[in-house]
Parts: C-alpha cells; sequence; structure tokens
C-alpha cells in the first residue's frame, strides 16, 4: 500500500514536471514577442491612433485588427478595416511618415483562408 502510495506521487511529479516543461517556451515566445513590439514601437514617429485615422480616411469602416510590424522592409501600423459591404480592407500605414503604402481589399474567400491560417499558428 505505501508502495502504491509512493509510485503515485512519483507519478504525480513527473507529468507536473511535463507539464510545467512545456508551459515555459510559451511564456518566453509571449516575452519575445511583446519585446519586438516595445522595439518596434520604439522606431515608429507616428502614433497608432495618428495611423489609424489616417487609414480610415483611405477606408472607411470599423477597426478589427491593428499591428505594428515590419513588412517589405517598411515598419506600419496594419488596420484590417470591415467596410460597409461586410468585407475588409487591409490599409498599410507608414509608422515613420504616417502615408498610406498599402490597401489591399479582402474577399471573403481570402478573409477566410487568413483567419485560418492565424488559428493555425497560434495553436
Amino acid at each position: 500500500m505505501k508502495r502504491d502510495f509512493a509510485l503515485m506521487i512519483l507519478v504525480a511529479a513527473l507529468i507536473t514536471g511535463v507539464v510545467l516543461l512545456m508551459a515555459q517556451p510559451a511564456v518566453a515566445q509571449k516575452e519575445s514577442e511583446q519585446e519586438r513590439e516595445a522595439k518596434l514601437a520604439r522606431q515608429a514617429r507616428v502614433t497608432k491612433e495618428q495611423a489609424q485615422e489616417t487609414a480610415l480616411k483611405r477606408a472607411p469602416g470599423n477597426v478589427e485588427s491593428a499591428e505594428l510590424e515590419r513588412e517589405h522592409k517598411r515598419l506600419v501600423y496594419s488596420f484590417d478595416i470591415r467596410n460597409a459591404k461586410g468585407t475588409i480592407d487591409e490599409v498599410q500605414v507608414s509608422a515613420i511618415t504616417g502615408k498610406v503604402v498599402r490597401v489591399e481589399h479582402e474577399s471573403k474567400k481570402q478573409e477566410a483562408a487568413e483567419k485560418y491560417k492565424e488559428r493555425k499558428e497560434k495553436h
């Protein structure tokens, strides 16, 4: 009986150790993502609010997501804006100059594919 109890405790400790080891990379990845975002924010000369105002002038609607990122060697704020038709316009505004650098209209099919890709990357 004591042997069974000791074995149960050993198994529980092993399971706990495995769970903790699996959680560490996710925490480290989240911290590195936050550090990356902070580094990009320090490089920006335009605020997110200013860039969003510019983006909404170019593509009126509701902002569904906003992200500061480096794309094609440019530091940009990328906004997904749901327009009156219910589709998404992706507007990128330079975080340096505050000017629109790219506008892309996403079809419903493209939007679904992008959401699928994002979900897959998170897991």
